[in-house]
């Protein structure tokens, strides 16, 4: 059975070097990552230009956003087992939820620096730490 790693990915510099390691991550388990973009509640907005229709929604630009990761690592990983795609939800619950689907073994999260001695972990981490179903890897994602 294939390992599934799970990553968060929203288009910030801290989520694409979380992206980063958790590529090197699988290609060294033989592992399948998926990356996720979460896109709280759906959203949506029908945009009329002369006869023209389009639907415009929050969950299409996550998608948008996870697939672009997708094929940057694609570039830079080719043996890389790699798929995107959007989950509806917070951050860290949508990750989570991703990850209790797919029975992953591993979520990469990054632990974007807050502001605060207390405050170690940024609060999409805290919040997979405390619920993840699996074992959590907290990527070094800042200088």
């Amino acid at each position: 059975m294939t390992k599934t790693i799970v990553c968060g990915v929203d288009g910030s510099e801290t989520a694409a070097s979380a992206a980063r390691t958790a590529a090197e991550l699988a290609l060294g388990l033989g592992a399948h990552l998926h990356l996720v973009s979460a896109f709280g509640k759906l959203k949506a907005e029908t945009i009329e230009i002369g006869s023209d229709r389009m639907l415009l929604s929050n969950e299409q630009e996550a998608e948008s956003t996870a697939r672009q990761v997708e094929i940057d690592l694609r570039r830079d990983f080719p043996a890389l087992d790699v798929s995107s795609g959007p989950a509806e939800g917070q951050p860290g619950e949508a990750l989570v939820n991703v990850a209790t689907t797919r029975d992953a073994s591993i979520i990469v999260v990054g632990n974007k620096r807050v502001q605060g001695i207390a405050r170690v972990l940024g609060s999409v981490a805290r919040d997979v730490v405390t619920q993840a179903p699996c074992d959590v890897y907290v990527a070094h994602t800042h200088a």
